[in-house]
This record gives C-alpha cells, structure tokens and sequence, in this order.
C-alpha cells in the first residue's frame, strides 16, 4: 500500500505544502510548524483556501509521524518537518510535481497542471503530463484517476486518490491525438498564479506579512 489508508484534507494540505516547499523553496526547507502553517493558509495555489491554526497542523503531524509519513529534523533549534513522500511512493520528479499541485488544488486539466507545475518539472506539452498521469493510474494501487469530460469543458480533468474516490464519475484514460488541445486561457490564467506564488513566497522570505 502507497498510504496506510485514506487521508483526510488537513492531512492532504499538510502534506501537499511539505512537497512544495521542498522544490520551490529548498533554502526554507524543512518547514517549522509556523512556517507549515502558513504555507497552508496561503492564497494562492491553493483550493480550497483554508485557515488552519498551528494547534490543529500540530495535531496532524502527530498523526502523519506514527504513520511515518512525516518526520522531524534531527538537531535543530526549532523542530522542523520533512515529509517521507519519496520513500513510500518511490515516482519520478515529474510523477511527484504532479502529484503536488493535485493535492494543492484538486482536480485539474492537463493543460493547467503543465503551467502549474513549472516551478517542480518542465513537462514539455500537455501529452507528455497525460504520459506521467496515465502512469499514475496504473496498477493495483493507482494515486490518480481520469474524470469524466463535463459538458462544457474542452478538457477532462484528473485528481488525486489520497482521500479516496472522488464524487465525480471517472473515465478510463485513452490517448489520442484527435483530443481537443488544451485551453489557452486556462494556460495563462495558471501561468500568472504561478507568478503570484513566486511573489507572496519572496514576500514571506523577506518577512513581509500579506
């Protein structure tokens, strides 16, 4: 078993945010409980925005720690906190960034997890995050699933199963080259989030409460 079971969204977001912190602020890394707690109350990049207390992220990691999912820097002044991601799942950078921003954000297209995923992996088109999410979905313990194209929408989305089925139908995924292209709006509308991230992480590094 990837996970001993599944995870609740506290849990999700604590995790999600240690994976982040790690590739797009490596200096910061591992988080102290104050900086965790931040990092999960963020604005941006994040769905749903949530408002934790650092009592309530405290109780998490206690849970995640006897589950060895998490663990604490040895020696330092303040305690400090590493998730053990890499040895549970054992993905590749691209699997891992993927896996990131779907347990930041929920469900996404292809398309917005591409520019979503800039600052951790440089996919080189959406075809080739479709690649790393079918691979993803195979197996006897899959850590993603295709959704069901809503009417509407140009693309079918996919979202982690950390927390368990999802409530939406779900697809097999076929790759196809008649698949319609991703939306461009939706590209840039993901690009400038990231750039906003790149901004309140630079604030917070300079001290700059927001």
């Amino acid at each position: 078993m990837r996970l001993p079971r599944e995870l609740d969204p506290i849990e999700i977001r604590v995790l999600g945010c240690l994976l982040e912190k790690e590739r797009t602020t490596p200096d910061g890394y591992p988080l102290s409980l104050n900086a965790l707690t931040s990092a999960c109350n963020q604005k941006s990049n994040r769905e749903p925005v949530m408002r934790l207390t650092a009592t309530e992220v405290e109780s998490v990691l206690a849970r995640l720690r006897s589950e060895v999912l998490v663990w604490p820097e040895e020696g330092a002044r303040t305690l400090k906190w590493t998730h053990n991601l890499d040895r549970k799942w054992s993905l590749s950078p691209a699997a891992m960034a993927l896996m990131t921003v779907l347990m930041l954000r929920g469900p996404q297209t292809p398309g917005e997890l591409r520019a979503r995923t800039e600052r951790m992996h440089p996919f080189t088109s959406s075809a080739d995050v479709e690649n790393t999410l079918a691979g993803l979905a195979e197996g006897d313990d899959p850590l993603v699933v295709h959704l069901v194209r809503q009417p509407g929408q140009k693309e079918a989305r996919w979202t982690h199963l950390v927390g368990g089925e999802p409530d939406e139908p779900t697809s097999v995924f076929v790759a196809s080259a008649a698949q319609p292209p991703a939306s461009g709006l939706a590209e840039r509308v993901a690009e400038l989030e990231e750039r906003v991230a790149r901004l309140e992480d630079g604030l917070a590094r300079a001290g700059i409460d927001l």
